[in-house]
């Protein structure tokens, strides 16, 4: 091909591109013209077809189909752009007639709600899989929290052959793990006690399906008949059933089971695929065309319907070449045959059973999680559990992979079914939640204290946390969002010491064990007002502590004290040796340098606390510097102490 045909295909590519498809059309007719190889005509022949069909030209393009057919046999691949274009046209001209209000249109519409909109329109909306639009069965609950029926989660990830994406918030790895994941116990109980009959056609529905693998054929199709009797609007169930007749050879009864599937649930998928494959079977091509692109319509991405697509449009019945304004390939009978009713059948909705919502200190589910094993709690009822053992309440399976990934995703169906049926409940349990919020967020009345050592302001601290009580006390810490406690020495007579300090939370580290690392430090000094205890932890009323500030001559006397005492500090960090210095300042960091202003801070100068926290003090020596509140004190103190280390170091 000469330099300047390839120029010229070049344009009509950018003139498709540019939706200018009248112009490529004519490009690719010129271009034919100085073609003479059959497979390169072929070529050419489909993409000037295309660009005929997506400029509204249908009769003439299927003309060009035709012809290149007749050079050698399309492939699926060839008619991907054509149909690409029909099922947009099918979905554009759907919204479109809502949109303007078509009365036939807006009677479908009020029947049943797409897959967008998470409901079936059979009575049972709060309680259907966004993947079959069916009655949720054997609902398994993913970590995003979100729940599908089982099996529909097993076929789509078998299908897709790779992680599926979650329908409702799609999150990738929500589902990958479905298979590890099982069913909800709850939310399963809860479903067999309030819909009982579609329950128990789901049941049927599982053994109709294990008979119809072992190639039962009429056992199976008796299962389905039973299962229709007991719940006659589950689409599904007329889907499946459709199957079973097909495989039996029994095509005028797979249609009729497939057409009512499609009556029932307009905008599933798989209903019109079925309908489908089953006029196929009935030799009716043309009409499976269009189940097939009203399919794609409604999910562009669905391999089966393409494929089947792709077969009617390249079988060897004629079809593929017809043309002519009786032809039903054209436009106007794949677009305006793409109408079906819509049918809704409300089921009564008997609420009942709530105390399933009832987690265990018989309160009603609060931000409500369900772990792999399939059983449900509140979150911080779960966790507190799991402080003591890393094994589920219920069944004892251990949940340590569990705790190390911390993925607690509330069980969103679980929750909206307690605000939907249970509003003033709800109302009351966030409540009590709130005020527990609002008291374990205050900083002066039972603050939660962490009995173990000496700790400073600005100074690191970092812990290890193992003991069940200090895992929920650092667990409230964060929740309540103030990330806050305070460090106490202990103490034989009252518990803890009268005074401390306040730690902050800077990051905390979990392990599968459920013990934790948390880096923390320094904030503010306080007094002890009053000793008390909260869930197996100390807590106490507390007042803050600050340093006195002095003016005039104190104030010049205090800056000449400070000079004189960092300095003696320095020298005695300088004459450590070099080991136990660089472990000192890997744990606490480098002594600090002197503040710019004196008494800016109520703590005074963060170099003196990073020298307590580093003096070889017990912690008893060190606390009574805690509680001085003037920094001439202090300093002195500190100056007697160093001056006591250096006397003995040269002795």
């Amino acid at each position: 091909m000469g330099t300047e045909s390839e120029s010229m295909l070049h344009l009509a590519a950018e003139a498709f591109k540019s939706k200018n498809f009248d112009l490529a059309a004519d490009i690719y007719e010129c271009q034919l013209a100085c073609l003479g190889d059959p497979e390169s005509r072929r070529e050419l022949m489909v993409k000037r077809a295309d660009a005929l069909a997506f400029g509204g030209k249908f009769t003439e393009a299927f003309d060009v189909y035709r012809q290149a057919s007749e050079i050698e046999r399309l492939r699926p691949a060839h008619l991907a752009n054509l149909i690409e274009y029909l099922s947009g046209t099918i979905r554009r001209q759907d919204g479109g007639e809502r949109q303007r209000g078509n009365p036939y249109r807006a009677k479908e519409a009020g029947a049943a709600v797409c897959p967008g909109a998470g409901a079936t329109g059979c009575g049972y909306e709060d309680f259907s899989c966004r993947i079959c639009l069916s009655f949720l069965f054997e609902p398994v609950t993913l970590t995003c929290g979100h729940c599908f029926c089982k099996k529909c989660l097993e076929r789509e990830r078998k299908e897709k052959e790779r992680p599926v994406v979650c329908k409702e918030c799609k999150n990738v790895s929500a589902v990958s793990d479905s298979l590890s994941l099982r069913v909800n116990v709850v939310l399963s109980n809860l479903l067999a006690k309030w819909f009982p009959t579609q329950y128990q056609a789901g049941q049927l529905r599982r053994e109709g399906n294990g008979l119809y693998a072992e190639k039962k054929m009429e056992a199976a199709l008796e299962k389905y008949n039973q299962a229709i009797l007991t719940a006659p609007t589950d689409h599904i169930l007329f889907s499946n059933r459709s199957q079973i007749h097909s495989s039996l050879k029994r095509h005028e009864k797979a249609l009729m089971d497939a057409e009512m599937a499609c009556r029932l649930m307009p905008h599933w998928p798989k209903g019109h695929i079925r309908k489908g494959q089953a006029l196929v079977s009935l030799g009716r091509t043309e009409e499976a065309l269009r189940e097939y692109l009203v399919c794609l319509s409604i999910e562009p991405d669905c391999k089966l319907a393409k494929t089947e697509a792709h077969k009617v449009y390249t079988t060897d019945t004629g079809h593929a070449g017809c043309v002519g304004p009786e032809c039903k390939h054209t436009e106007s009978y794949a677009l305006n045959k793409a109408f079906y009713c819509r049918c809704s059948v409300a089921l009564p909705l008997f609420v009942r059973g709530f105390s399933l919502f009832v987690c265990f200190p018989s309160r009603l589910f609060y931000e409500p999680v369900t772990t792999p094993c399939g059983h449900a709690f509140c979150l911080q009822c779960l966790e507190r559990c799991l402080d003591h053992n890393p094994k589920c309440p219920l069944c004892k399976e251990d949940m340590s992979e569990y705790l190390v990934q911390r993925k607690y995703c509330k069980t969103v169906i679980i929750e909206n079914l307690i605000s939907k049926y249970l509003p003033s409940e709800l109302m009351e349990r966030q409540k009590i939640h709130l005020e527990e919020m609002a008291e374990l967020s205050n900083l002066n009345k039972n603050v939660p204290i962490f009995v173990c050592t000496m700790a400073f302001p600005t100074v690191p601290c970092p812990l290890h946390i193992f003991e069940p009580c200090y895992r929920l006390m650092i667990r409230r810490c964060m929740e309540t969002g103030t990330n806050c406690f305070g460090m106490c020495l202990g103490d034989d007579l009252k518990g803890f010491a009268d005074y401390g300090c306040l730690l902050e939370i800077r990051d905390v580290k979990f392990f599968s064990d459920g013990r934790s690392v948390v880096d923390t430090i320094g904030k503010r000094r306080f007094k002890v007002i009053q000793h008390s205890e909260r869930d197996g932890y100390n807590t106490a009323d507390i007042e803050y502590l600050e340093d006195v500030k002095v003016e005039g001559v104190a104030e010049r006397e205090l800056q000449c004290l400070h000079d004189v005492v960092y300095e003696q500090a320095v020298y005695w960090v300088n004459s450590l040796k070099a080991e136990q210095k660089a472990r000192i300042e890997g744990h606490f960091g480098p002594m600090p340098d002197k503040d710019s202003e004196l008494q800016a801070s109520p703590n005074g100068p963060s170099w003196c606390w990073w020298l307590l926290a580093v003096l070889p003090l017990e912690g008893r020596a060190q606390l009574p510097f805690l509680a001085l509140t003037s920094l001439r004190d202090r300093l002195s103190g500190i100056r007697k102490v160093l001056l006591f280390m250096s006397q003995n170091r040269s002795r």
